[in-house]
């Protein structure tokens, strides 16, 4: 690899480029930074306020509503339950069955 290599750091060097085989040197000098000049506010003279306008009185007329009777509620009647049935018969057990007997195997 030499000077045509634009990998290795001798290409670099050769072709003036930078990168991971060939870092820039970082600069330790710190920069003069000029001043900003702040300019000085000038003070704004307020306008006058203007004149509020008197506002008229309004006369306050209270007026008197007839309130309408309120209907008495009935009373809600509970609703009337059928008297609980009686429980149902338990019914007869079946009869057992009796076993068959077993019949005898030829042979």
């Amino acid at each position: 690899m030499g000077k045509g290599d634009k990998k290795s750091r001798r290409g670099k060097i050769i072709l003036g480029s930078f990168g991971v085989r060939r870092l820039r040197k970082k600069d330790n000098k710190p920069k003069i930074k000029p001043l900003k000049v702040t300019a000085e506010k000038e003070v704004k003279e307020k306008k006058p306020l203007k004149e509020k306008k008197e506002v008229k009185e309004v006369k306050v007329v209270a007026e008197v509503t007839e309130t309408k009777a309120v209907k008495e509620k009935t009373p809600v009647k509970a609703p009337v339950k059928a008297p609980a049935k009686a429980p149902k018969a338990v019914k007869e057990e079946k009869a057992v069955k009796e076993a068959k007997p077993k019949k005898e195997k030829k042979g």
